[in-house]
């Protein structure tokens, strides 16, 4: 039983150090080669996809290079110009069983106005493509329009402040409707590893490009922005990212405690009743029974009444209403006839005739500086 066990764990020992691994995004895909698969494919698949008709001088133009670089893997690709579409079959000369995958992805990129250099980059086997669309996520067409040019940027600035977080020094050049969105950070060997991606914004579709973790971040950053979320917020989360991976320390542990949390405020722009109606406190209990005629009848002495009587009191009731009406009518009718009240003027200075206060002197002087006015105008 000893050797067994002795055995067992001599086993295990290896397979553990296998299957442990630090980073998985740091791991290469092993090249696949002719010498893999001898024996090639035994049946033909061929997929196509239809390109606009603004597409075609474009495609007549780059086809050759297009042909080259499939026909390297063993693919052929035809255009059809008449029918505006593009064919990729396999050839006995395939030997990667995947690649059929790959080259249907680029002709989908070609016909989404990708250029061939971008397009090309999907036959590696690091790099794959993803089309978002973002036309379904909004139903209102200005808001749509609105939120899909702030994920563009103003003049391209979401563009650079992007490139320059994923590390991208020299980036192609593109048209003002395309992007070159986020990258894959990961780590191999305490250092990071960045690569960036492409991205295409036309119409209601995002067309990504990039390594498979990019792809995520791409996703997430254009459904975000569908959202109402703007792109500096995931661009910010980034960059935070990128500095924790650096750090050895921090590598292995949780990174919520230092990514910004973002609330949204979603304020609702109806228009808000003046008279809100309270919610009554819920009692199990239900509400008392209404009074009936009779009941008020009886409370009021009036049940025990002859009908007679009943009538009579009814009609001093009646003219006693009419009379306070006729009252209120008439007062109303006298209102604009009632003088209004007129100000008490109060004389501050009472004058009375026999005490006269009156500073001789100084109306003597008054009268002399007249008169030497008077002397000097002649």
């Amino acid at each position: 039983m000893s050797d067994d066990s002795d055995s067992d764990t001599g086993v295990n020992k290896p397979v553990k150090s296998i299957l442990q691994v630090d980073d998985a995004w740091a791991l290469k895909l092993p090249e696949f080669r002719k010498e893999d698969n001898p024996h090639k494919l035994l049946e033909e698949s061929s997929f196509a996809t239809l390109f606009p008709r603004y597409r075609e001088h474009y495609l007549r133009e780059c086809w050759p290079l297009v042909q080259k670089s499939l026909d390297e893997h063993g693919i052929n690709a035809t255009l059809d110009v008449i029918e505006g579409s593009m064919t990729v079959r396999t050839t006995p000369k395939m030997w990667d069983p995947y690649i059929i995958i790959k080259a249907r992805d680029m002709i989908k990129l070609l016909s989404r106005s990708v250029p061939y250099e971008q397009a090309v980059r999907v036959l590696q086997d690091e790099i794959s493509s993803d089309i978002i669309k973002i036309g379904s996520l909004l139903r209102n067409r200005e808001k749509f329009v609105k939120r899909r040019q702030r994920l563009i940027g103003p003049n391209g600035c979401t563009l650079k402040s992007i490139e320059l977080l994923t590390g991208h020094s020299a980036a192609p050049k593109r048209s003002d409707t395309s992007v070159s969105c986020c990258a894959s950070v990961s780590t191999t060997h305490g250092e990071a590893y960045e690569t960036s991606c492409y991205v295409l914004v036309q119409g209601q579709t995002v067309a990504a490009l990039g390594p498979y973790k990019g792809l995520q971040q791409v996703r997430q950053i254009s459904e975000d922005t569908m959202k109402n979320i703007h792109p500096i917020y995931n661009i910010k989360a980034l960059m935070i990212k990128r500095e924790l991976a650096r750090d050895p320390k921090l590598r292995s542990e949780n990174w919520e405690r230092f990514l910004p949390k973002f609330s949204g405020k979603n304020v609702s722009k109806r228009k808000q009743p003046k008279l809100k109606k309270q919610k009554k406190e819920y009692t199990p209990f239900p509400p008392p029974q209404p009074e009936s005629k009779v009941d008020k009848l009886l409370a009021s002495g009036e049940y025990f009444l002859k009908e007679e009587h009943r009538q009579a009191r009814r009609r001093k009731e009646k003219t006693q209403k009419q009379e306070e009406a006729s009252k209120l009518r008439e007062e109303k009718r006298k209102q604009p006839f009632v003088p209004p009240e007129e100000p008490k003027v109060t004389n501050t200075a009472t004058v009375s005739a026999g005490k006269v206060d009156i500073d001789i002197e100084a109306l003597r002087k008054k009268v002399n500086n007249a008169q030497k006015k008077r002397k000097h105008k002649l």
